[in-house]
């Protein structure tokens, strides 16, 4: 009699059972299926006890747990290094191979050949499956083989490349068989167990797939205005749906789905925003070296003379600029930051506060829930000028204007600046200006005076950017 080919599917942002690459590999090529999450020690030694991203996973991994059983199998859950943890799981289950989405950062890329190298010396395998892009690795390169380094001739080729079919969700095989594994691992520890507490802020996304979908139906109905509403943070214009992709309980498919399926410059717009996704993976992936360097060689020995108080101020959201200062808060109290926001405060603290922009990315990694390392790393070099972005160094955002176009009536800082609350739409902005204050108010005690002057800031960083050698 034939022995059965088992396979283990390996879950990590990819947090859901339907149309996941992975799973539909494993369950075409193999006749049962285990499945695997790993809370993966390395990673989480690097983070807080109150982590919002914790409880996001664990609710999703507890859905597709939930899933699982109800197939007749379940969904192991490990706690420790996969480097160990996989290869010990595969040969206990006997599995002859183990499936997983593949990941491009430097850390899962080391992570998974040492995986890799460990099942080939039992004579089992590693499978990694293209999920959580549309384009990945070398697919999308220039007509010289190269990786692109600018958006638009990228997004171009990659809209030219693009067939309709690899937006199709991938089918799903409900009668496979899953296995349910050995009692010892099919416990799902708590956040307690795993070291975690109870998370300090209120979360902007709540978790779980059934979540992510009704998002990616709500944004369907706002996607016409999507490009005329995105970049004002007083209104529900954006979809929300970050964190879902940048944890899988959406897959890209269906995200790309959604933005071909209307034919209205929302649609437009949003799909090129997707495509930013992909670009700044596929530069990650080529350039891992921009993890912590400059992409730009001329600006990697670049001195920032910035004050630490100056750092510490924009951390806690006390610069006196509302605009800044509100976003900061959004950031600290939810987890997330508006789009347009994410801009403006990188500007600031590289350009205003003249403060090293791998501090600022740091701290995002270390509160967005929806961080993503790509993403956050291109997002921030583009902001300094650092990166493979075409505009140069003098590109400074002026955080007053800035608030006055996408903020006008100061929704958005009233809602995080309650102590401005009583200030009017011109004041709002920029305090120190104005020729009134409401009754009371004491600027600099009530809400602190601009820690530096942007006209003097922006010669500065004109300066300190133009002496590099170009």
């Amino acid at each position: 009699m034939k022995t059965p080919l088992r396979t283990l599917v390996w879950f990590r942002r990819d947090l859901r059972l339907f149309d996941n690459a992975a799973v539909l590999e494993a369950c075409s090529h193999g006749d049962e299926t285990c499945a695997v999450f790993v809370f993966d020690s390395t990673i989480l030694a690097t983070l807080p006890a109150d982590d919002a991203r914790l409880p996001f996973i664990h609710q999703a991994v507890a859905d597709i747990k939930a899933t699982l059983q109800a197939k007749g199998g379940d969904l192991l859950v490990l706690h420790g290094d996969p480097q160990q943890c996989i290869p010990a799981l595969a040969q206990t289950l006997g599995c002859q191979r183990v499936v997983a989405c593949r990941d491009y950062e430097p850390y899962a890329r080391q992570r998974d050949a040492a995986v890799a190298a460990a099942l080939a010396s039992q004579g089992r395998e590693l499978v990694l499956c293209k999920d959580q892009v549309i384009f990945e690795c070398d697919e999308i390169l220039t007509g010289q083989g190269r990786p692109y380094t600018v958006f638009t001739p990228y997004m171009r080729a990659w809209r030219k490349a693009f067939q309709p079919h690899q937006a199709m969700p991938l089918p799903a095989h409900n009668d496979h068989r899953w296995l349910a594994g050995p009692d010892r691992h099919r416990h799902l520890p708590s956040l307690a167990e795993l070291g975690f507490g109870e998370v300090g802020i209120t979360p902007a996304a709540k978790p779980g797939r059934e979540a992510g979908l009704a998002l990616l139906q709500r944004f369907a109905r706002k996607l016409p205005h999507y490009k005329t509403l995105r970049d004002y943070p007083g209104e529900a214009g954006v979809s929300g749906l970050s964190v879902h992709l940048r944890f899988g309980t959406i897959s890209i498919r269906e995200a790309v789905t959604l933005a071909l399926s209307q034919q209205n410059e929302g649609a437009e717009c949003w799909l090129n925003e997707l495509i930013w996704r992909e670009f700044y993976q596929q530069l990650l992936w080529h350039f891992p070296n921009v993890a912590g360097e400059s992409f730009k060689p001329e600006y990697r020995q670049l001195q920032f003379p910035g004050e630490t108080a100056w750092f510490e101020a924009w951390c806690e959201g006390r610069t006196g600029y509302p605009i800044v200062d509100a976003a900061m808060r959004q950031l600290n109290q939810t987890g997330y930051m508006h789009n347009r926001l994410r801009m403006i405060v990188a500007s600031f603290l590289v350009k205003d506060l003249l403060i090293d922009w791998r501090r600022g990315e740091a701290y995002f990694a270390a509160k967005l829930m929806d961080f993503d390392l790509a993403a956050n790393n291109g997002g921030w070099q583009w902001a300094a000028s650092t990166g493979c972005d075409a505009q140069p160094y003098f590109r400074i955002f002026n955080p007053v204007t800035q608030s006055e176009k996408f903020d006008p009536e100061g929704r958005f800082i009233r809602r995080y600046l309650p102590e401005l609350t009583a200030l009017d739409n011109k004041a709002i902005h920029e305090p120190w200006q104005a020729k009134q204050l409401p009754a009371g108010f004491r600027l600099g005690t009530d809400y602190p005076a601009p820690i530096v002057d942007h006209a003097v800031q922006r010669e500065r960083a004109l300066q300190l950017f133009g002496k590099s050698p170009t």
